[in-house]
């Protein structure tokens, strides 16, 4: 009975998810509901903070705000005419845009900026810099090309001194096109006719933009990696050099207090040895500063400053031989919800860092230890929030290029065959995923890379995975969340065997895979409960499993976890609950989609997440 209930749940869910995309497309949601920071948003300057807090500059101007806006057909010139303001970094299907026009594979979407730049900021080299922009952007500066990138998730900049001219006053243009699910890149829920688990597309710019002032020779990127064995981290660094001779000194702090320094050369990596050294961890979050000087002789020509955290993430055995995942060589059970990190009112940007925080602030309070990010990537604030309160992240590659699914096998699921991609999907993949782990490689509370989610464009899911494996060693894989997987012998390819079952718990075969992959619940839950006044549209809202009362909703959360605590004697290590907040139709959220409304008592969520820690 059991099986049937399973097959004809995934039935339902196939029909229900994959609907014929001939349906007749939906206009935005123009009058969406919104949460408490939308009227705190100064549309002249949203975002202020800095947004890079793993690399801070003193010298920087940010550019968020008030912009020009031309949504024109693919393919014309550098518009002359615009047709209003928009509010950046908000995408322009979002509210907070002052926008809300979509804008499709037809058409790209032209941004223009006029700013002064001081004389006294010219001394050096200007340094443009997007947070990100969904998905392809040419940047011109006073009608000239400064290049294009493509990737809705990973940072990007270029040096655009050689093309500004005499006047302080400067022109900076943007063209973007994203063709959302008319196209194979990344781009994790958006689609162009939103329906069930599928969002509204987001276009354009939607991080901070921001210029940054740097010396003639300057310190162009930086890498810490903590080696929680030996106490010590290191450091790694690139730059931009003239001639001369230079020295990098990196320094060490733990608040006003120099603990360790070092001196050496850009692009070769230095290790600091931390004097008793303090462990992060969820419980104790303790993070150290660092101070990275370009000298010449005593005279510092750049500076950047940084932060890191001794952590090690690893895979160690029960008493059974099961493996289990260990944070600083202890097991520990990793427990969070799946966080799709949308908003009603600035669709994948949030309304303000207060914002962004509260997320993972209300998470923390509910005595989760863990959040997987679902197929996005957020902005390095996010992160550093994580890092800060001390909240460990399993990283999802956005998907994209969509369209081969999973098949059900008994005690596993496996796939048939792997998504046959083209030659230019594949690039765009690989291409993005490295640019992401380059960029947020930084943040110790990311433990866990996830290149897959079920069988979501999964493809040449072995190459992936051990590339990732290779790539970033200091972490673990979780080559496909629910997905497809790929057997080496006995064992799954990667670290990490994961199913997902809506809505009760279950877990893979111990007895198959238990001694050689760490078994985890990627997704389960789904309890779902609509609140009048704070959902997306009046009807037809949706949960895996749905409730009207806030006590039936307990009840079946409670043993949800009675459930969960029963597998993890039997190897169970992690799970994740579906999911923060409701998204557009999906009310499955622990939190309203407007934050307004927490539907568990949070101390009574504490309390049953507490002891799930502490089963052995």
């Amino acid at each position: 009975m059991k099986s049937f209930k399973n097959l004809l749940t995934y039935f339902i869910l196939f029909t229900f998810l994959f609907q014929p995309l001939f349906l007749k497309a939906q206009t935005l949601n123009t009058n969406p509901i919104l949460t408490p920071w939308a009227q705190k948003v100064d549309s002249n300057a949203p975002h202020q903070e800095y947004p890079r807090p793993q690399m801070v500059r003193e010298n920087w101007i940010n550019l968020n705000g008030q912009w020009d806006y031309a949504i024109l057909e693919k393919g014309q010139d550098n518009p002359t005419q615009f047709q209003g303001k928009i509010t950046v970094p908000f995408p322009v299907e979002s509210y907070l845009s002052g926008v809300m026009k979509p804008v499709g594979a037809e058409k790209e979407l032209w941004y223009k900026k006029t700013l002064n730049i001081a004389n006294k900021d010219r001394k050096g080299k200007v340094l443009l810099h997007f947070g990100a922009v969904d998905w392809e952007a040419e940047v011109f500066v006073n009608g000239k090309s400064a290049g294009i990138h493509r990737g809705g998730y990973d940072p990007f900049s270029f040096d655009i001194t050689g093309l500004l001219i005499r006047s302080q006053q400067q022109e900076i243009t943007v063209r973007v096109w994203d063709p959302t699910d008319d196209g194979p890149q990344p781009r994790g829920k958006q689609i162009n006719r939103p329906r069930s688990i599928w969002y509204t597309p987001v276009t354009g710019i939607w991080q901070t933009v921001w210029l940054e002032f740097v010396p003639e020779t300057y310190i162009s990127a930086l890498k810490i990696t903590p080696d929680w064995d030996n106490g010590e981290f290191l450091v790694e660094t690139e730059g931009v050099l003239n001639s001369g001779q230079f020295t990098l000194e990196v320094k060490a702090l733990d608040g006003d207090q120099l603990l360790a320094e070092t001196y050496g050369r850009l692009g070769k990596g230095v290790s600091l040895s931390i004097p008793n050294p303090k462990s992060w961890s969820p419980d104790d979050p303790h993070l150290y500063d660092f101070e990275i000087n370009l000298k010449r002789g005593n005279r510092v020509i750049d500076q950047v400053k940084s932060y890191g955290a001794l952590r090690k993430i690893s895979i160690g055995h029960d008493a059974n031989g099961m493996q289990v995942m260990e944070l600083n060589e202890e097991a520990l059970f990793q427990y969070g919800p799946l966080d799709q990190g949308w908003w009603p009112d600035g669709l994948y940007t949030a309304p303000t860092d207060e914002a962004l925080a509260f997320d993972i602030i209300k998470t923390k309070e509910m005595g989760f230890n863990m959040i997987r990010k679902h197929v996005k990537v957020e902005p390095a604030r996010w992160y550093y929030h994580c890092d800060k309160l001390g909240m460990l992240v399993w990283q999802d590659m956005p998907s994209g290029d969509m369209g081969n699914v999973w098949e059900s096998k008994p005690g596993i699921y496996r796939k048939g065959l792997d998504k046959e991609r083209t030659p230019e999907s594949e690039m765009i993949f690989k291409t993005e995923w490295k640019a992401i782990m380059d960029a947020f490689h930084h943040f110790p509370s990311i433990v866990v890379w996830v290149p897959f989610n079920e069988a979501w464009g999964q493809f040449k899911t072995k190459e992936i995975t051990e590339w990732t494996q290779a790539y970033d060693p200091t972490r673990l894989v979780n080559s496909a969340s629910g997905g497809n997987f790929e057997l080496e012998g006995n064992k799954i390819t990667g670290d990490i065997f994961d199913v997902h079952n809506y809505p009760d718990p279950v877990m893979p075969s111990p007895d198959l895979f238990g001694k050689v992959n760490v078994l985890v619940l990627g997704e389960y839950g789904g309890l779902g409960m609509p609140i009048e006044g704070h959902t997306w549209q009046d009807k037809d809202n949706w949960g895996y499993q749905s409730f009207k009362t806030e006590e039936e909703l307990l009840a079946r959360y409670e043993r949800l976890i009675v459930d969960l605590k029963a597998l993890i004697p039997l190897g169970l290590a992690a799970a994740v609950y579906t999911q923060t907040t409701d998204v557009e139709i999906e009310t499955n959220g622990l939190m309203t989609y407007d934050r307004k409304v927490i539907k568990f008592p949070v101390d009574v969520l504490r309390k049953l997440h507490m002891e799930l820690y502490e089963v052995k």
